[in-house]
Formats: C-alpha cells, structure tokens, sequence
C-alpha cells in the first residue's frame, strides 16, 4: 500500500500582506514536498482552493516546481476542480509536470467541495453535474488519443486536433475524487477510474459500502478490478507521543472545522468532540507511530485500500512540528504499516494453501 501526505497550504486568511504570507507558506511547502520525498513516501498531493485560508489556487504550478526538486515522490492534484478548469489546459499541464518528473504526476479530479471557482471563471452552479461529467469524458479523450475529436455543450468542439505535449506515463493516471455521493462511487467504476474517497468526519468503517459498489459496479460494466486501485484520504497527525500529536493538532483542527462550520451550520469542534474522532473507530488520524500505524492497518483491513493519504497540515500547524511529522510518517510509520501488511499477506496466502 502507498503511504502519502495531501495538503491545501494552509494560509492565515487573516494576513495584512498576503503576498509574503504566500511565500512563506510556498517556501514551507515546497520544503515539506523535498522532504517527503527524502524520507521514503510514497505520494505528494496538492488541493486546488480559491479562498483566502489556501494558497494553493494553481496545483500544477507547485507541483512542477516540486518536479525538479524530488526523485521518487510522485505528485498528483487533491483535487483539480474539473468543473470549472478547461481539461486541455489540465492535461497540457500535467502532462508537462510528467515530462519534468520523469513519470511521477498524477491527476485527481473532482468537483470539488468549495463553489468559489464557479463564479471565478464564469461558471453556472446550476450546470454543476453536467460540467463535470463532459469534462471528464474529455479529459479521459485527451489522455487516450493523440488528435482528439469532442463536442459537448459546455465548451467549444474540439474538431480532431492535437494535443500536446504528451506525457511520459501512458496514460497519464487518473483519479476521481469523492467525499461519499453514491453516484460519484458509481460514475468513477463506469469509466474504469482509480477512486480515492475522502473521510473526515464520522465512523470511517460506515464508508466500507461505497468501496463495494465501487468493485461491484466496475465488475458489472466489464473492468478488472484487480487493476483499479483505491486510496482513503483522511485528516491527522503523528508526533513522537500520542499526546503530543493530539496537543499540536487540535487548535489548528478545530480554527479550520470551526470557520468552515460557521459557513455551513455544523456543530462547532469541541476538545471532547475531537478526542472522540481520533479514537480507535474515528476518522481523525492523530497518535504516536505507533498507534498511526495500527489504525491505518486497521483501516486497511476494512476498505482494503491500495493508497493511504493523510492531510496533516490543516491549517496553521507550525512548519517545524509538520516537518518532524512528516519524518515520523515516513521513517516510522510507514515501516511498521509494510511489516504488519506483509504479515497479513502470509496469513492470507497460508490460509488459502
């Protein structure tokens, strides 16, 4: 199983100079990217936002700079709002943080669960499911074909010309990206995409069902299942004790749930609230190597999920904290999650014998 780290880069929305606030997180940023890279992870993810508490508005700009700083790490959107990008722009894109990675990008599409874009660039929020399923089929042209031929309703026919550059994967790997809607589960096994589910609230076990709609579904439709490869997405921290992990995290945490709470009428985050999420059977991912590990093993037990990635900078984490987490994740945890998978794989192939 992969293990990785996604990220929006957290800004303080409350900055008098947003330029040099953006800096500083952009050098941050980049400096958590080389390190991850540095210490064995398997995935670097980057979430495109347009609000003033992200700096992250252009993934692939980031991404091609972490490009020419790394050389394992592979770099992939979490996520590309598709709905209100041009797919050829994306594709042309990450195409080209492909060719400067030697093969290492990735795209994950989603609709996103933010509407600033909408308006940004021009887009109808009553168009919201239509944009995005005609953006993906075209994108999914543009990753199959060389000289691409589309028509759609809401961008202008593509009348059989090429594209380019082409990547250096083919094709280039596609992701869909869902935070639970049934439909989505099911559009992503129709098209035969990766699947990477979101989970950051409630009983991560209750989401198990939608992984089986999705296998059954691309079952169904004719796609080997075995060649679709699943990830959870979640939200925690590692630290060198449980306790600490769980006292760097909260405050950070709860300012973002709390604001984006207030924008949507959910219950605040309160300490009880949040100790209770990152118990055995919730979905907040905060502990000790250790106990990170046993829970993303648990997990993995559950979803039998082929990527692991976890959104630890969430909000104003301080640098050096996430940097030493980022260490433990990936000198820590990540070997005591092989080890154990491994020995579940022993069991399982001496069980079948």
């Amino acid at each position: 199983m992969q293990l990785g780290i996604y990220t929006f880069a957290d800004v303080d929305p409350n900055a008098a100079d947003k330029g040099r606030e953006g800096k500083r997180r952009m050098d941050e940023l980049l400096a958590e990217i080389e390190l991850a890279d540095q210490v064995g992870l398997d995935v670097f993810g980057l979430g495109e936002h347009h609000r003033p508490d992200y700096m992250a508005s252009s993934p692939a700009t980031i991404l091609a700079a972490a490009a020419a700083r790394t050389k394992n790490i592979r770099l992939t959107s979490a996520v590309t709002v598709l709905s209100s990008e041009d797919p050829v722009r994306v594709f042309q894109q990450y195409a080209t943080i492909d060719l400067i990675s030697g093969g290492r990008a990735e795209i994950m599409a989603g609709r996103g669960s933010f509407i600033e874009s909408f308006p940004l660039f021009g887009y109808d929020l009553d168009d919201y499911d239509k944009l995005f399923d005609e953006k993906l089929q075209l994108l999914m042209a543009l990753s199959d074909n060389e000289v691409v031929s589309w028509s759609g309703e809401t961008r202008a026919a593509i009348p059989g010309l090429p594209v380019y550059p082409r990547p250096l994967q083919d094709p280039l790997p596609l992701w869909i990206a869902v935070g639970g809607t049934p439909n989505s589960v099911a559009r992503a096994a129709y098209f035969g995409l990766p699947l990477a589910l979101a989970i950051i609230g409630g009983e991560p076990r209750r989401f198990a069902p939608l992984f089986d709609l999705y296998r059954k579904t691309a079952e169904k439709v004719g796609h080997d299942v075995a060649k679709l490869p699943t990830s959870i997405n979640v939200h925690g921290f590692v630290a060198e004790t449980t306790e600490k992990a769980a006292e760097i995290y909260f405050e950070p945490q709860a300012a973002v749930m709390n604001r984006i709470g207030r924008e949507r009428g959910f219950a605040p985050m309160t300490r009880a609230a949040y100790d209770a999420q990152r118990g055995e059977h919730g979905a907040i991912f905060v502990g000790s190597p250790q106990e990170m590990a046993d829970k993303i093993v648990a997990h993995h037990r559950i979803f039998r999920n082929d990527r692991f990635l976890i959104q630890m900078g969430v909000g104003l984490v301080p640098h050096a904290e996430l940097m030493k987490a980022i260490e433990l994740l990936g000198t820590k945890v990540a070997p005591l999650v092989k080890k154990a998978l491994t020995l579940d794989d022993a069991k399982a192939t001496s069980g079948a014998v």
